[in-house]
């Protein structure tokens, strides 16, 4: 049974427990397998007993999610969050357990994710694309065919024809992206590529080709957020939410103000505010990458260079977004090559962690004076721009 003491209110939350699932190829193991994979090694890696978890956070699998998935790991939590707001529920998800762990609601919560999105293609057990429907609002576009690939893509070209952006600068992100990749044993795709590579590609929607977009994977992973009263018995060091910032923009591409403008307008000067930091003093951003565009648009109107300049910013011969550049991005190699089982955000989050605790290996980054970084932003995006989720993650 659940402890009746209730913990006095306003504590910080830390991630004290981290953990990748098997990814990339994953062919033998069901979602719900991913999910108790991951589960118990963040479990594990918080040197926390499971009887303190009584938050959980899930989406994305069960008719009653999280209830199915909760049942399926045996926990029994108190409070529960299921908010989906696709990539960016992850980030919306931390911002809401760092909430319920500073109000009293929660000593540990436990969010998780899972998927066999690749696996399920290759074995005939899903046959076409995820549908979004085309009730309510999305019936007065349904019918001329837009595609969640092609609201990115539309996007994408109006910031073209807006700024000069070039497709050149598009595919310097999947270049230096790469290069991360290229560093890390666990990202599904690692040979280096080239700008032509990209730009040779068989046309996806226009302007993107095949390399503009992220890879199919499987995978999965879990974090698990403490109060600050726990942090002596985990394991590892620390990394607190300093701050989290979240925001909904629109449902349709008509409703959409501007395309050149992502909804982390909103949701990071909402995180920077709240961690009392500024853009500069970031050390790595974990940006959800579905698509090149999406990692321009995002620094941009995150702050990290002024709107219109975003293609200047990513170009390859700057080298910044490169694990050793001025603002290394994705480090891990993003969805655009290490992994994208579906809603990728809780990885930009695992990713971030490690990097703050100087876990990630061969694709570690270090500061000038060779210390791991020491504040990291993970900010995800969903639906077409719909929604976006932005925290500020720092160690001690």
């Amino acid at each position: 049974m659940p402890s009746t003491v209730l913990p006095r209110p306003g504590r910080r939350a830390a991630v004290v427990g981290i953990s990748l699932a098997d990814c990339g190829r994953v062919d033998g193991l069901t979602p719900y397998a991913l999910h108790a994979q991951a589960a118990r090694r963040a479990l594990a890696d918080s040197g926390l007993d499971r009887s303190l978890v009584d938050g959980f956070c899930s989406a994305g699998l069960g008719t009653l999610a999280p209830a199915e998935v909760a049942d399926y790991l045996g926990l029994r939590p108190t409070w529960a969050d299921s908010t989906s707001v696709g990539g960016a529920t992850w980030e919306v998800m931390a911002a809401h357990a760092a909430d319920a762990i500073a109000a009293g609601r929660a000593r540990a919560v436990l969010l998780v994710y899972g998927s066999t999105a690749r696996a399920d293609i290759k074995a005939g057990r899903r046959t076409a694309g995820l549908s979004l429907g085309s009730r309510g609002p999305l019936q007065f576009e349904a019918p001329y065919g837009h595609t969640l690939i092609a609201k990115y893509a539309m996007a994408a070209r109006r910031h073209m024809h807006q700024y000069g952006t070039t497709l050149e600068q598009l595919a310097s992100v999947a270049v230096q992206t790469r290069a991360n990749a290229s560093r890390n044993p666990d990202a599904m795709f690692r040979e280096p590529i080239t700008a032509d590579d990209v730009l040779s590609g068989p046309l996806i929607a226009d302007p993107f080709t095949k390399l503009h977009c992220c890879i199919r994977s499987d995978g999965g992973c879990a974090v698990l957020i403490a109060a600050e009263e726990y942090v002596p018995d985990t394991a590892k060091p620390p990394v607190w939410i300093l701050g989290a910032g979240e925001h909904l923009s629109h449902t349709t591409m008509s409703e959409w103000p501007d395309f050149t403008v992502s909804p982390a307008a909103v949701s990071g000067p909402l995180a920077f505010a709240r961690a009392g930091v500024t853009p500069a003093d970031i050390d790595i951003a974990e940006i959800y990458d579905a698509f090149t565009y999406m990692t321009l648009v995002t620094l941009e109107d995150l702050g990290f260079c002024p709107k219109g300049e975003g293609g200047p910013f990513v170009d390859a011969a700057q080298g910044r977004l490169r694990h050793d550049g001025e603002l290394p991005v994705n480090t891990d190699g993003g969805g655009l090559s290490a992994c994208h089982p579906g809603m990728r955000g809780l990885f930009l989050l695992v990713e971030a962690v490690r990097q703050l605790r100087g876990e990630a290996g061969p694709h570690q980054v270090s500061r000038h004076d060779g210390t791991p970084p020491r504040l990291a932003l993970a900010s995800g995006t969903g639906g077409w721009f719909c929604s976006s989720g932005t925290v500020i993650l720092g160690r001690d």
